[in-house]
């Protein structure tokens, strides 16, 4: 009897076993089937990212070769930073050209260029060189205040709890940061700047009338004649006549710069957006200088299905 009770006891000990082994089996196979399943997904996802970055790449390709048809072109892209649609691969995307070389560099303009924009949006000469010597006190890379500028010290008896960055300014928006710079002043100053034409002045080709009226030796009168000049010459698809003022703040070699925009849009929704700053060399042999070359912020938004008919 005792023995019996002993084999039953060792029978149900082994079950146990069993079933713990089993159990056991289970939970590893299901962890290794998830990790299968977990390296597939990671597998097609960086498999869509590549794709969808090629497109945006071949995008580029199709932007620069835009770029490098002559301007007698009709159809010629225009760089106003006006989105084209295209499909390729089955995808669609969405570019843009933007020259940026009519407008003022915050890096790279003069303190003359900079004072005389500072001045066309209303600031008086003894403002004007206070927030030039604030702006260029910013962008230089010591810790020495101009004149009327500041670095550390009159940002702290400001009350302001940062410092000049002494470097380059990274966006315009960074202007705002500036001691002495208003929201209003911002809001008047904001599309007249750039920091990607790496030029010390502009191309007054392009130019906006405010930049215009920014270059020293410039007025309204001679800036409105000018405008007309212009868009008269562009109606007859003639080179743009010569602005006088320009010519001690030229935007250097012939040669504009964009600012170039892709963004591409999988079957599957994957989005992947390529962004550049790059500059058409005018030399003998035509060829382009990046001054960037990264990955973009999506813009989240659909694109719009009405295209720009492109032959």
């Amino acid at each position: 009897m005792k023995a019996m009770i002993n084999k039953k006891h060792q029978h149900g000990i082994a079950l146990v076993l069993v079933l713990w082994a089993t159990t056991l089996l289970t939970v590893i196979a299901a962890s290794f089937a998830f990790s299968m399943r977990t390296d597939t997904l990671l597998g097609q996802n960086l498999a869509a990212a590549a794709r969808a970055q090629a497109v945006a790449d071949a995008g580029m390709q199709r932007a620069f070769y835009e770029m490098f048809k002559p301007i007698s072109d009709l159809q010629r892209w225009k760089g106003d930073g006006v989105p084209h649609q295209w499909e390729f691969g089955g995808a669609k995307l969405s570019i843009s050209l933007l020259d940026v070389s009519g407008k003022i560099d915050l890096n790279s303009a003069s303190d003359d260029l900079l004072k005389g924009l500072l001045k066309s949006v209303g600031l008086n000469d003894e403002e004007s060189n206070i927030l030039l010597d604030a702006i260029v006190d910013w962008r230089d890379d010591d810790d020495l205040p101009r004149p009327k500028g500041a670095e550390v010290a009159e940002y702290k008896a400001a009350g302001l709890k940062y410092r000049p960055a002494n470097a380059p300014f990274e966006t315009v928006n960074e202007l705002q940061r500036v001691l002495g710079m208003t929201p209003e002043l911002y809001a008047s100053l904001a599309d007249t700047l750039t920091v990607d034409s790496h030029q010390a002045g502009v191309n007054a080709a392009i130019a906006p009338r405010k930049v215009l009226l920014a270059l020293p030796g410039a007025n309204v009168e001679l800036v409105d004649a000018y405008l007309l000049a212009r868009q008269e010459a562009l109606l007859k698809n003639s080179p743009p006549p010569p602005f006088a003022p320009a010519a001690a703040a030229v935007a250097g070699d012939d040669g504009s710069v964009y600012s170039v925009r892709a963004e591409a849009v999988s079957p599957d929704g994957t989005v992947f957006v390529r962004e550049a700053v790059v500059k058409i060399d005018q030399g003998a042999v035509r060829k382009f200088v990046f001054f960037s070359w990264k990955e973009g912020e999506a813009t989240l938004k659909p694109i719009v299905e009405e295209k720009v008919t492109i032959h």
